[in-house]
Parts: C-alpha cells; sequence; structure tokens
C-alpha cells in the first residue's frame, strides 16, 4: 500500500465520478509537454515510489506501441503472471487507461486512487515546479504506477504518451524497453526529422536495460544503438534475434510463425488483422522472453496469449450489414499500414471512408493516402475537444485531392456514420472504415457498439484454416 493510501480524501469524497474526471481533464492537456520530470519525481517520492515496486516493460515508438502492449499483457497473464497495463489515450473511458489483469479498473477504484493521491499533488502544485502545475497525463500516470503498486501486480506494462525522455511514465527505469517502429510523428513537439525523433524515443533505454527493437531506419537505428552503448543496455533486434517468419490469413485473424528465444514457434492464431500486427506480436513475444532474462516461452503459452488478444479499434470490424471497420491511424506511417491491411482483408467496393483529423498532424498527406483506396471521403469532425479540424475545412482539403464529387462533409460523427451507412447499404459490396484519428475511432466506437449486432463466433477449423497470402508486407 502506497503512503497515500492513508491520506485524507478531503472534498474528492463528495464528488462523482465525472466531476473528478473533469477537474483531471481540465489540467495542461496531454497533447502539450511540460518538459520535466521534476513534478511526477516528487509526487511518486511522496507516494513511495510506487513505479519501482516491480519490473517494468516500457513500449516507445511512432505507431504500434498500444497494441505492442496489449499483446506483451496478453502473454505475461497467460504466463501466469499478474499484470498492470497503462496506455493512452483513452477510447471512450478514462479508465481504460489503468487495466489490471486484462481489464480497466473501476470508476469507483479510479476514484479511490485519485482520493488516496489528492493531497499528494496539491502538494506538489503548490510547489509550482518549473513553473507548472501537475499535468493531466502526469496525474494519471503516478495514478497508474500508485494502482498497481497497491494491486499489487507483478509486472508494469506501460505504454509512453509521447515522445520518451521527457514522458511521465518515463521516471519508471525499466527492465526492458521496447523501441516500436519510429518515423514522423507530433512534430511540432518531437522535431520533425526522424533523428530528432529517435533520440527522444531512445531516452527510454535505461542503464543496465534490455531493448528489444522492431526493424528500424538506418539512421534511426544508429541512434538507438549509439544509446545501447551510452548505457550499457544488452540489444535484442529484429532479424537478429526474433522475426516474423511466415503469416497467412486466417478467419478472424492470421496464422503466425515467430522465431523467439530458443527457436520457432507456429500455429499462432492473432486475432487481429495486418502485416503490421504481425510485426507487432514478434516484437510483444520478444519483449517477454528478455524480462524472462531470455527463457524462451512455452509453445501453449504464446499460442493461448495471443489467441486471447483483444485489441478494440485496431482494424476491428464494428457491424457486418453493411460493413463497418475502426482503425486509429492518424499519421502517414501508420495510415499505410492500414490500408495495406484492408487491401489484403477486404474487398470493399466502393469503399466509403469516415475521416476526422486533429489539426496537429500532417492532414494532406494522410488525406492524400485515404484518397487512394477511398472511393468516398465523408470528413467530419470529433466532439469535445478544440483540436480537431473543422469538418469543411478538411473536405475543403480533401477536394483539392480527390475532386469535388468523391468528397462530402457531415457536421458530427453521427451524422457522418449515419450518411455512409446509408451509403454502403444502396451498394452491394460497399464497407466503410472509420478513420484518421484516436478520438474519432473512439467515438464511432461508442456509437457503433451498442446497435452491433451478433457476430458469428468462428469454430476452431475455421481459426486455424490457412489462406493464401501472396507475400508479407513491411510495416
Amino acid at each position: 500500500m502506497t503512503p497515500a493510501a492513508h491520506g485524507t480524501p478531503g472534498q474528492s469524497a463528495a464528488q462523482s465520478h465525472q466531476q473528478i474526471v473533469d477537474r483531471l481533464i481540465g489540467r495542461w492537456p496531454e497533447h502539450r509537454i511540460a518538459p520535466s520530470l521534476g513534478r511526477i519525481q516528487a509526487l511518486c517520492d511522496l507516494l513511495g515510489n510506487p513505479e519501482r515496486s516491480c519490473p517494468v516493460i516500457q513500449i516507445a515508438g511512432t505507431n504500434g506501441k498500444g497494441s505492442t502492449a496489449i499483446m506483451v499483457d496478453a502473454l505475461l497473464r497467460s504466463d501466469g503472471l499478474r499484470t498492470g497495463r497503462f496506455s493512452s489515450p483513452h477510447l471512450t473511458d478514462v479508465t481504460e487507461r489503468i487495466c489490471i489483469d486484462g481489464e480497466p479498473i473501476s470508476a469507483e477504484r479510479f476514484d479511490e486512487v485519485w482520493a488516496d493521491i489528492e493531497p499528494y499533488v496539491e502538494m506538489v502544485d503548490a510547489q509550482q515546479i518549473d513553473g507548472v502545475s501537475m499535468t493531466f497525463f502526469e496525474v494519471i500516470t503516478a495514478m497508474a504506477y500508485a494502482a498497481f503498486a497497491d494491486a499489487p501486480v507483478d509486472v508494469m506494462v506501460i505504454e509512453v504518451g509521447l515522445g520518451g525522455s521527457w514522458d511521465a511514465t518515463n521516471v519508471a527505469d525499466a527492465q526492458v524497453a521496447v523501441i516500436c517502429p519510429i518515423d514522423l510523428d507530433h512534430t511540432h513537439i518531437l522535431g520533425d526529422d526522424v533523428v530528432d525523433i529517435a533520440h527522444e524515443k531512445a531516452g527510454i533505454i535505461k542503464p543496465g536495460s534490455t531493448a528489444v527493437m522492431a526493424a528500424q531506419s538506418e539512421e534511426v537505428a544508429r541512434v538507438l544503438v549509439e544509446r545501447c552503448t551510452e548505457v550499457g543496455a544488452r540489444m535484442v533486434l529484429e532479424g537478429n534475434d526474433f522475426q516474423l517468419l511466415d503469416r497467412t490469413q486466417a478467419v478472424g485473424g492470421q496464422l503466425l510463425r515467430l522465431q523467439g528465444a530458443e527457436g520457432p514457434v507456429g500455429d499462432i492464431h492473432l486475432p487481429v488483422f495486418g502485416a503490421h500486427m504481425a510485426h507487432n506480436a514478434a516484437l510483444a513475444m520478444a519483449a517477454v522472453e528478455s524480462l524472462l532474462g531470455g527463457r524462451a516461452l512455452s509453445p501453449e503459452v504464446v499460442v493461448d496469449g495471443f489467441a486471447a488478444v483483444e485489441a478494440p479499434a485496431r482494424m476491428e470490424l464494428v457491424r457486418t450489414s453493411p460493413p463497418v471497420v475502426l482503425d486509429t491511424c492518424h499519421n502517414p506511417h501508420g495510415v499505410t499500414a492500414t490500408l495495406s491491411a484492408m487491401a489484403e482483408n477486404y474487398s470493399f467496393a466502393p469503399m466509403i471512408g469516415v475521416v476526422a483529423m486533429m489539426k496537429d498532424k500532417d492532414v494532406e498527406s494522410v488525406m492524400r493516402l485515404f484518397a487512394e483506396q477511398m472511393d468516398v471521403i465523408i470528413c467530419t469532425q470529433v466532439a469535445g475537444t478544440d483540436r480537431g479540424v473543422p469538418a469543411e475545412d478538411l473536405a475543403e482539403v480533401a477536394r483539392g485531392i480527390a475532386g469535388q464529387e468523391r468528397v462530402h462533409s457531415a457536421a458530427s460523427v453521427d451524422a457522418a456514420l449515419d450518411l455512409a451507412v446509408t451509403m454502403a447499404d444502396q451498394q452491394p459490396g460497399a464497407g466503410v472504415l472509420v478513420a484518421g484519428s484516436v478520438i474519432l475511432a473512439g467515438q464511432a466506437r461508442g456509437m457503433l457498439k451498442q446497435d452491433a449486432e451478433p457476430q458469428h463466433e468462428p469454430t476452431r477449423e475455421e481459426l486455424t484454416t490457412p489462406f493464401d497470402l501472396d507475400g508479407d508486407d513491411q510495416w
């Protein structure tokens, strides 16, 4: 139990869960960085350093962090370990960010954790370290560490929020630092050069740790290797120490063969789509085996762990008539991977896109990629934030790329979904892809899942029946 558990809740006991959440979100927003670990370190020190209560696997990179964290979590639980997973952003509810044994904590537990740490947050706020009160992301990170220590869990799986070195999660010294593919994103904060971005993300690699690294461009790889050499970190590299050996399509996902610590493991059913997800699976297995000191996971643990993976809004089919797929891709690197997976696994003709984007993204590049596969583009804007590009402004960009006739504008997400579903209903073979923003995926999922029809549960024979693939796409 952290010291904060003995603190007085103060006024928070009289607050509703939504009031607590609103107050937290009202702090310095997470899409901005207040570059200092001073505040989060001060709070964690007051709490008795819950971030040190058990081993940590920390995951950074441009794309794939969330799904890799989900897979790492599933493998650890399959091996009999209790896990705490911290992720961001959330899709529909803030409690999704703090998961214990694969499940979000309850709203009641969320409120209890806040009541426990609130007096200590106020103490740090009063210090105005570097001239700033604690940010929302710093507070929610500390809440996660405190909840995991109190549970207690055996391993923490921590997804970096933004960057690496100055991310609040980096107050922990991870035993295993996982680096997903690095490309351009958040350039207004991290820089518009992949080398600068790589330096920032390499900051999670700590002295004496193990760095498990996905395949990278030559310039990014050079930065990561230099960081490992500087701090004496052991390197586990995709292509040398682990890799995706083979994959074939299967009902509800794909069948994989992975190279692990002590040889290949096959007949792995991964219930998500895309070559990028298959590579994430290889990365996740290597991360867990690295935490175990290089000990190979048993094939049964690997197969059972991956079979249990659930990755909401990652190429997720949320409706079948007409088919509607959700994805969180929002930068050129991620969009390219998603569109490749769509072409491989679906044959929507026409493909109707529902797209919303944030102002700090590479809107034109993303829209050009969408225009290559989407026959119709319905531009919209998400609710509850001023970060989104207004629907008509986004439509104007899209019209300049795809032409007037292919582009529509809808003022709200529900209106955009209604239009897309109506259009798809009128054209046999049509399907809908909702993409361009994590917030959009979350809001659309909340609207569509409640009305979703029951899905067919594939039989064991279907899950293990492969289909031919022309080749293994790189991501």
